[in-house]
C-alpha cells in the first residue's frame, strides 16, 4: 500500500456521486427551477413511490421534518402521548416535543436491535391510549414487524414508521417504510443515498400526503391573496435538491449491495473471534445495511473506544452507537420499559459495548483489509 493510500482519510459513510445528479440539477438551472418545488420534486416523489411501493411521497427539507408532519397528521397534540424507540437518533423523538408531546420510550430486543414488542406490550399496560407508536430500523435492519403491527392495530393505536436509516430494506419482501399509516426516509449526507439533506414522507393514503404538502409550504390557502387558515411550515424541497435525489435512486440498488458486501466482508474477517459480535440481521428482512456495526465481549479487555481510538490514529472515522433516548439528559423525566425484567437494557448494553464501523460503498478491498488489520491486532 502506498504511503498517499494510507494517509488517504477513510470515512464512515460519505456520498457516492455519480453522473446522473448533474444532468437533473443541470436541468433545474437551464429551467430555471431552483426554487422550492418543480419538475425534479415532482419526478422525485414519482419515482420514491414507483421504488418502494408507498403510494404517494412527498419530498420535504429533512427526515426529521418528515417525522414532524407526520405527527400532526395523526394528530398529536400537547399532552399526548408517543412511544417510540428508545435506541435511535434524537431526531426521531425531537419532534414529538416540538408538539408538546410527551414521549415515552420503548427499548430494544437483542434480535434486531430495534423497538421490542415486549417492553411495547407493558407500555400499553400503563399508557392504554397513545396517541401514535414511532418504530424506527435501526442502522437499516428491518424491526419485527409483525408483532409491533398487530400490538398496535389490537389497540387502534397508528404506526408512524421511521425508515430514515433504512431506504432499501425490506421486511417479507415488503419495503420498510410502507407498513406504517405514514413512513419516513431520509437523504442526508451520510445516507445510504442522498440529495446533501433532505426527506420524504410516504403514505398509501393520497389526503394524508396531499396534507403533507400545504403544511410543508405554509399552509397557504386556495385564493389569490395570501390567506392561511392554519399554521404552516416551510419543509418543502427545493427543485435543485430533488435533482440529486432522483440521480441517485438509479443507483439505489448498486448501493445496497456494496452496503451488504461490506457487512458480510466484517462478518466473515470477525468469524472465528469469540470477542466480537456483529450486529444482528432479522431473519424476516433484508437490510440495506447503512452501517455495519460490532459488538464486544462483556468483559473484553479491548473497549469501542480502544478500537475508534485506533482507527482515528489511522485516520479512519468510526462512531459509537447511538447513546439511546431514555439515558440523555434531556428526556430524563421522560418514561421508559425495558425489554429486560431487570437490570440493564438492552439499549444501554448495546450502547457499552457496541461502535459503528467504517461503511462507506467507495472502500476498496485494501481499504477492508487494513480496517479489519488494525481492529483484530488489538485482540
Amino acid at each position: 500500500m502506498s504511503e498517499n493510500e494510507k494517509s488517504r482519510r477513510i470515512y464512515l459513510s460519505s456520498p457516492t456521486m455519480h453522473g446522473e445528479e448533474q444532468r437533473f440539477v443541470a436541468e433545474a438551472f437551464d429551467t430555471n427551477w431552483v426554487a422550492p418545488l418543480g419538475p425534479n420534486v415532482n419526478g422525485f416523489e414519482t419515482e420514491m413511490a414507483a421504488y418502494t411501493g408507498c403510494g404517494y411521497a412527498a419530498a420535504l427539507s429533512a427526515g426529521t421534518a418528515a417525522i414532524h408532519l407526520g405527527l400532526k397528521l395523526l394528530g398529536v397534540q400537547r399532552g399526548d402521548v408517543v412511544f417510540v424507540s428508545s435506541l435511535t437518533f434524537s431526531a426521531s423523538c425531537n419532534p414529538i416535543v416540538y408538539e408538546g408531546a410527551k414521549p415515552v420510550f420503548i427499548d430494544a430486543e437483542p434480535d434486531t436491535w430495534n423497538m421490542s414488542p415486549g417492553a411495547l406490550e407493558r407500555a400499553f399496560e400503563k399508557y392504554p391510549n397513545p396517541k401514535a407508536v414511532v418504530v424506527v430500523h435501526l442502522y437499516g435492519t428491518p424491526a419485527k414487524l409483525d408483532e409491533i403491527m398487530e400490538i398496535c392495530s389490537r389497540h387502534q393505536v397508528p404506526v408512524l414508521e421511521d425508515a430514515a436509516e433504512s431506504l432499501g430494506s425490506t421486511y417479507k419482501g415488503v419495503y420498510t417504510g410502507t407498513f406504517g399509516r405514514i413512513g419516513v426516509y431520509s437523504f442526508n449526507g451520510n445516507k445510504i443515498i442522498t440529495t446533501s439533506g433532505g426527506g420524504m414522507l410516504v403514505s398509501k393514503e393520497e389526503a394524508l400526503v396531499q396534507e403533507a404538502r400545504v403544511l410543508s409550504t405554509q399552509a397557504r390557502d386556495a385564493a389569490r391573496h395570501y390567506q392561511h387558515s392554519k399554521i404552516g411550515y416551510n419543509y418543502r424541497m427545493s427543485n435543485v435538491v430533488a435533482g440529486i435525489g432522483r440521480g441517485q435512486l438509479l443507483h439505489m440498488d448498486a448501493h445496497k449491495a456494496l452496503k451488504n458486501k461490506i457487512y458480510y466482508r466484517y462478518k466473515e474477517a470477525f468469524a472465528d473471534m469469540d470477542e466480537i459480535s456483529m450486529n444482528p440481521m432479522n431473519p424476516d428482512g433484508d437490510a440495506n445495511n447503512w452501517l455495519s456495526c460490532i459488538t464486544l465481549k462483556e468483559g473484553c479487555r479491548v473497549t469501542p473506544t480502544a478500537v475508534m481510538d485506533a482507527l482515528e490514529a489511522e485516520n479512519i472515522e468510526s462512531r459509537p452507537i447511538w447513546k439511546p433516548m431514555n439515558l440523555q439528559p434531556v428526556f430524563a423525566d421522560c418514561d421508559f420499559f425495558n425489554h429486560n425484567a431487570d437490570g440493564i437494557s438492552v439499549g444501554e448494553d448495546i450502547f457499552n459495548r457496541g461502535l459503528c464501523l467504517p461503511s462507506d460503498i467507495k472502500n476498496t478491498d485494501a481499504d477492508m483489509e487494513r480496517i479489519i488489520g488494525i481492529i483484530r491486532g488489538l485482540f
